[in-house]
């Protein structure tokens, strides 16, 4: 089915307008040392933001929110604070009235109402288990039928999507089918789908019958040891080609799997970044790449991604939004994204197995 989406028209700001004009030059600090920013430094947004450097407004350069700003050759470059080095000239000043330089583009993507009145991109707010989410479905496979050709989807999963056999025949289907440019996940989400592959089970029950197996509790650690064993996840599933499942299908289609490891890993399994600074790098790699993101049950990776996830994109020269969908049983967790400053998360508060096999039967994976 091709799509028929169209992204919403990003209507740059004049900054041939008197106010814009009028403002003044961005003010910058050397940084004192290594790693440690001069008083009154500047924080990015998840926005759309421009400084005025040499007498012209400049885009913010690889964007992420709480960053500091560093000008690098005339242009303003979003760097994390571990990143900054003595010297590093910093913005300063943290107004939001275009005193300090700065222009927060708020108002990116406004819609308008059939009354013609203006509304934000962001969703509606304030989702609960009484929402009503028929809008959002149809929204969010429009976007994924245009973005698997046109942007860069990237999708972070909690384990529980491992743990039921329809589920994760969907999510398979849905990365073969070119509808998952990067997947990110933790030793469990790997652990557990590479354990169904071998067992049918998910921490010993069946993924799909539920019933609990004798000594299932061994089953992880067993897939551990085999993958182990193998040197590599890409080793074992070459040595296996029986072996289906998540795992499987991203590194058959050379999907990017990055697995970020926590201090309640089992084992883990070869390619676990353990490095926390070394995984948040890996994601970011993505993510400043990612046109759509969903988030499925796994509120710690969810957060982590989102606090590093702007909510614009340039794709062909062009500025667009970017989608980010958190879906969990749960409303604290799917809320919580947003209570961190991630405003325009779009949540969905439902099962996420249900949720993954409505959207593969409806994308036509499975």
């Amino acid at each position: 089915m091709i799509s028929t989406f169209k992204l919403p028209e990003y209507i740059k700001p004049d900054f041939r307008s008197d106010e814009f004009v009028a403002a003044p030059e961005i003010q910058a600090l050397p940084a004192p040392a290594d790693g440690i920013l001069p008083d009154e430094f500047y924080a990015t947004t998840i926005y759309p933001e421009y400084f005025k450097i040499g007498g012209a407004w400049k885009l913010i350069d690889a964007p992420r929110m709480d960053c500091v700003v560093v000008v690098k050759d005339g242009a303003p470059v979003a760097t994390e604070a571990r990143r900054i080095k003595k010297g590093d000239s910093i913005v300063i000043g943290r107004h939001e009235d275009m005193s300090n330089g700065v222009f927060i583009d708020f108002n990116a993507f406004q819609e308008r109402d059939s009354q013609g009145k203006v509304q934000s991109f962001a969703f509606r707010t304030g989702k609960s288990r009484e929402s009503s989410y028929s809008r959002d479905y149809d929204e969010l496979y429009e976007i994924l039928r245009h973005d698997r050709d046109n942007g860069n989807i990237v999708w972070v999963l909690g384990p529980a999507v491992a743990f039921d056999y329809d589920s994760r025949r969907a999510m398979s289907g849905l990365v073969s089918s070119g509808y998952v440019d990067a997947l990110f996940a933790g030793n469990a989400l790997a652990t557990h789908d590479l354990e169904a592959g071998i067992f049918n089970t998910g921490l010993g029950q069946d993924i799909y019958t539920k019933e609990l197996r004798y000594n299932g509790h061994y089953h992880h650690l067993e897939a551990i040891n085999r993958v182990r064993r193998a040197g590599s996840i890409e080793k074992f599933i070459e040595e296996n080609p029986s072996q289906n499942g998540i795992v499987a299908s991203c590194i058959r289609n050379k999907v990017p799997l990055v697995l970020a490891g926590s201090i309640r890993d089992d084992g883990p399994l070869p390619s676990v970044i353990g490095d926390v600074y070394q995984a948040q790098d890996a994601m970011r790699k993505h993510i400043m790449q990612a046109t759509t993101v969903i988030a499925l049950a796994t509120q710690l990776h969810t957060i982590a991604t989102g606090n590093m996830t702007p909510s614009w994109q340039i794709r062909n020269g062009e500025l667009r939004p970017v989608y980010f969908y958190t879906v969990d049983i749960s409303e604290f967790a799917v809320g919580k994204l947003r209570d961190r400053g991630s405003l325009s998360v779009n949540s969905i508060v439902t099962n996420v197995q249900d949720f993954l096999i409505n959207t593969a039967r409806s994308l036509n994976v499975i």
